[in-house]
């Protein structure tokens, strides 16, 4: 499986984002999809991902209200939509995709793409 994400850039705080994962490959309909992040100097974190089964999202808690994660199965691809943004949330954002229906750690996501980065300045 193949994903590349995009979609990153800069942003004033309070604003918005939304990243895309198309993936290729494999149909995303089988995988667990997430959203991981790692900010300067802090390990990858886990922020959302939607389960395989019924497409159930499930979020960090840090970002429950805020962020959306959604799928397009016609498409294949995974979006983040991210709104009233932090400077806390600047990080490298990485598109991940595994088996497991509930799947939260890193060790549970057998793909993953390069990342975009997202910076939200003061």
């Amino acid at each position: 499986v193949q994903l590349v994400e995009s979609g990153g850039g800069l942003v004033q705080a309070g604003g918005s984002l939304r990243l895309s994962c198309p993936a290729s490959g494999r149909t995303i309909d089988s995988l667990t999809m997430g959203w991981f992040r790692r900010a300067p100097g802090k390990a990858r974190e886990f922020v959302a991902a939607i389960s395989w089964i019924g497409g159930r999202p499930y979020y960090e808690d840090s970002v429950k209200g805020r962020f959306t994660i959604s799928r397009d199965l016609a498409k294949n691809t995974v979006y983040l939509q991210m709104n009233s943004l932090k400077p806390e949330d600047t990080a490298h954002y990485y598109c991940a995709a595994g088996p497991s229906s509930k799947a939260i750690n890193e060790d549970d996501f057998n793909f993953w793409g390069q990342g975009t980065q997202v910076t939200v300045s003061s």
